[in-house]
């Protein structure tokens, strides 16, 4: 099988499945074991075995269960007698030992009831033997303890756990023999990752109410061989559940934990620089100083309030209890310079809940505070234990601050490059935490926050730490902390940010320098918007400088203006619509007028982002006339282009078979979602313009796209031509889908929306061939349904006639086909049930059951998405 190719190779493997397939294929296993040179064929052959045990076991009579335990015991004992037949058969040793185990879980301890007396007796007959019994031994703890959930019945499982507790006395006994004497190197390796495992279940009394604390934490760490797998145990002790207030454990982990601190710190010294030592160290020590993290963290997260001395005068024993927490804490702040983003996190972890903790005992500021007494006052003596300690994690958060969401640009499934932000990556989650921790730091202490963050701009102005990672990383930590300020502290600080930051775009030569820093200066900016909304002048300089860079060709620039309008405005929108003080008309106007000047270079794409920022400040104009006029100037542009275009057609229909003229059109209706998205149900006033031409539109390019297919068949669905025109159509079933789902009149979206759209909709969604059908029909159908709700249901049956039975047909040959058609449906018949469940009772009674196998169809899915809706 392995040594052959092509033919003899496949023949080879037929044979193979058809002896796994034989129901009396493990007879011939012993003798395979027994014969075969090969060990390839020895392992297939304990393959063949597992499956047995796994499925036939019980049946089996129990001279042959007994025979083939006799038979693997006795292989797997020779196979580990010595170091020499371990080495060479350690693979199938491996095998051997998975497949006892399978025979335990079905055997112990009903039928080998001796299985630990035996386990633990023959250990004590030969060091390899031990060390196999202990890898034994850890792959139970897995199967049934980590696993037993997966593939055990519940009764079976907790019978289990029960008898592993209850006959642990002789393995834990068997375990601590062994640490205690160290016979050799490999045993004490063998027998801490065994007790690793079964650290995370054994009764508590076995780790608290023995000597095992002090073995590990005195006895291993100081060798290099068991550093990792010793501290790994340590940090399984420290996460065990203590539901006692007995003091003797408390004692025992604080015992275990000064212990530890102590070896490490012998180890590396007063104050290690371990982010150099990470980068030149081996895989072992990279691996110990993960762990050292993990222990730390663990610990402090779990029983901090036993090693914080927070109380004076200090006895010795709290003395050196403080120290060594003292040391702890030090050790964790230089790990978390380690670049290494793992390791980071767990720091992070660790941050974020300890400052947490320290605001929140005490998180209101003092009335003397307000009066300028000192900060002493206002200080719980547990936060003056880690005064300093937060303010150098102040620092590392500053200089390690994780990029915001960002937006990209991307292609989507129908070819267009659209603005997407991304939400849900690690960098995201980072920046989330990093920013909470810098925020609870803020609140601790203020000024000395305000104070690095100076500090570290002032290395950039005189360039001694200057690069664009440096000052991205500090801008985007100094925008993470807006609002945690008084406002006065708050204008202070920026106003100096803004200068220093302004001053080193005038010192710093080249393009690429100041894109960046304007690109940082905006982004602080827009972080800020309780300062915009109090200085109407900055926020309009703001505002006019992000229009000047929107002219600006560098890349990203452009990009980078645009949301930051959008942030601002949605932010500080009110502001724009009312006169302000030495004004002559409100700043919406301005813009407007010089709409064309604003936008003429940027790509369609930052067009609509700016339309739906204009579209926020101009929802927040509460004169309808107004905001009408508003809508209009802003619509203007484009609907210049549409009346052209759609005069053209009224013409000319075979306008609309030219590539240029789609574009167009797909661009402005991409203008008008924009729009609608922000300015919500007074965009009725743009909408009314031109509802008729949008539906007019929707059925000349349906006749086209239609008689494509039926000419040259569903390949021609591919063409560049005939895809820009569906995007077209399913852009004017994304605008009305938005209107319709923000609008707040039910009887005119019943009585002048739905009449023309049901007629070119619906009646051109069921004619067509699937593959042209849009999805995008359905999901306005349910946020129809969902909208006008009982209303609606004279309009059902018509819904049901043109969409139900068609896209049935689509989606029932298989699970995975058509899987927006399908997600859509399934909500749409979920909105029906929900607000129209009348119209189901009046159904004749085939119909109806044609209803509920869609709902069965739905929840058989293995789309999780799907299987919920239904």
């Amino acid at each position: 099988m392995n040594r052959s190719h092509g033919k003899d190779q496949q023949e080879a493997n037929t044979i193979l499945m058809m002896l796994k397939e034989d129901p009396n294929s493990w007879t011939k296993v012993d003798a395979i074991l027994q014969f075969s040179n090969l060990s390839e064929s020895k392992y297939f052959a304990l393959q063949i075995l597992e499956n047995v045990i796994q499925t036939k076991w019980k049946s089996l009579p129990p001279v042959q269960r007994d025979g083939i335990k006799n038979f693997i015991v006795s292989m797997m004992l020779r196979l580990s007698s010595s170091a020499e037949e371990v080495s060479g058969n350690s693979l199938l040793l491996h095998k051997l030992n998975l497949v006892l185990v399978q025979i335990v879980k079905q055997d112990w301890p009903k039928h080998w009831p001796t299985f630990i007396a035996d386990i633990v007796e023959s250990s004590k007959s030969n060091e390899h033997v031990c060390i196999n019994n202990m890898n034994i031994l850890s792959l139970l703890s897995e199967e049934v303890f980590d696993f037993g959930s997966q593939n055990l019945t519940q009764a079976k499982e907790q019978h289990l756990k029960q008898q592993f507790c209850g006959q642990f006395q002789e393995v834990f006994t068997l375990c601590v023999s062994i640490l205690e004497k160290c016979p050799s190197n490999s045993m004490v390796h063998a027998t801490l990752k065994t007790l690793h495992r079964f650290l995370t279940w054994i009764p508590v009394g076995y780790v608290f109410e023995t000597n095992i604390t002090e073995l590990l934490s005195e006895n291993f760490l100081s060798l290099e061989v068991y550093r990792v797998i010793t501290l790994q145990c340590l940090t399984e002790i420290s996460q065990i559940p203590i539901e006692t207030n007995d003091q003797s454990y408390n004692d025992k982990l604080t015992g275990m934990f000064c212990s530890t601190i102590k070896e490490i710190a012998q180890l590396l010294g007063p104050d290690p620089d371990l982010a150099s030592v990470y980068k030149g160290a081996s895989d072992q020590d990279q691996k110990f100083i993960s762990s050292l993290a993990q222990f730390i963290v663990s610990f402090i997260k779990e029983h901090v309030q036993l090693i914080e001395i927070a109380e004076k005068p200090l006895t010795d024993q709290k003395k050196q209890i403080a120290e060594l927490h003292n040391y702890a804490i030090t050790l964790l702040l230089n790990i978390s310079l380690v670049e290494e983003m793992e390791i980071f996190k767990v720091c992070l972890d660790c941050w974020c809940w300890l400052t947490s903790e320290l605001y929140r005992v005490s998180p209101f500021i003092q009335p003397s505070m307000l009066y300028g007494i000192g900060s002493q006052v206002r200080d719980h003596p547990r936060r003056n234990i880690y005064r300093d300690h937060l303010s150098r994690l102040r620092s590392i958060m500053i200089c390690r601050m994780a990029k915001p969401e960002e937006v990209l640009v991307v292609e989507n499934d129908q070819g267009e490059v659209i603005r997407e932000i991304v939400k849900d990556t690690d960098s995201i989650a980072l920046y989330r935490n990093m920013r909470e921790t810098l925020v609870y730091l803020t609140h601790l202490d203020c000024k000395d926050t305000e104070m690095k963050m100076t500090e570290k701009l002032a290395s950039q102005v005189t360039g001694s730490e200057f690069s664009w990672k440096n000052l991205n990383r500090l801008c985007w930590a100094v925008g993470s902390i807006s609002g945690t300020m008084t406002e006065e502290d708050e204008k202070r600080f920026l106003v100096l940010v803004i200068r220093d930051l302004l001053g080193l775009c005038e010192q710093k030569r080249g393009k690429d320098n100041k894109a960046v820093i304007a690109s940082n200066i905006m982004y602080v900016v827009g972080q800020y918007p309780r300062f915009l909304r109090a200085h109407w002048k900055f926020l309009k300089t703001v505002i006019n400088k992000l229009f000047e860079f929107m002219h600006e060709t560098h890349e990203g620039v452009q990009d980078m203006a645009c949301d930051t309008f959008i942030k601002i405005a949605i932010k500080c929108k009110r502001h724009f619509v009312i006169l302000q003080p030495a004004e002559n008309k409100a700043f919406i106007d301005e813009m407007l007028e010089n709409l064309n000047g604003i936008i003429c270079d940027l790509t369609p794409p930052q067009v609509h982002v700016f339309y739906e920022a204009v579209g926020h400040i101009i929802s927040s104009q509460i004169d309808p006339p107004l905001q009408e006029a508003l809508i209009d100037k802003l619509m203007e542009l484009p609907n210049r282009v549409w009346n052209d275009t759609i005069t053209s057609a009224g013409t000319n229909d075979s306008v609309l078979e030219d590539d240029e003229t789609i574009r167009n059109l797909l661009n402005i209706l991409k203008t008008n979602v924009a729009a609608c998205k922000s300015i919500g149900n007074s965009f009725v006033h743009q909408l009314g313009n031109i509802y008729l031409d949008l539906l007019s539109l929707y059925k000349i390019l349906s006749e086209k796209v239609s008689k494509a297919v039926l000419g040259n068949g569903e390949e021609v669905l591919k063409y560049p031509l005939i895809k820009a025109m569906r995007s077209v159509k399913r852009e004017i079933l994304i605008l009305l889908s938005i209107w319709v789902s923000k609008s707040t009149d039910t009887r005119l979206v019943l009585d002048n929306i739905v009449p023309p759209l049901f007629d070119a909709v619906l009646f051109d969604y069921k004619r067509n061939v699937p593959q042209a059908r849009e999805p995008k029909v359905l999901s306005l159908l349910s946020i129809l349904v969902t909208q006008l709700g009982q209303e609606l249901s004279p309009e059902v049956p018509k819904i049901l006639e043109a969409v139900f039975e068609c896209t049935l047909e689509m989606i029932n040959k298989d699970m995975e086909a058509f899987p927006e058609h399908r997600t859509n449906f399934f909500e749409l018949v979920l909105s029906l049930v929900q607000e129209c469940f009348a119209v189901f009772m009046e159904m004749p009674p085939e119909q109806f059951s044609y209803v509920i196998d869609s709902v069965v169809w739905a929840f058989q899915h293995s789309m999780r998405n799907v299987a919920e809706i239904g």
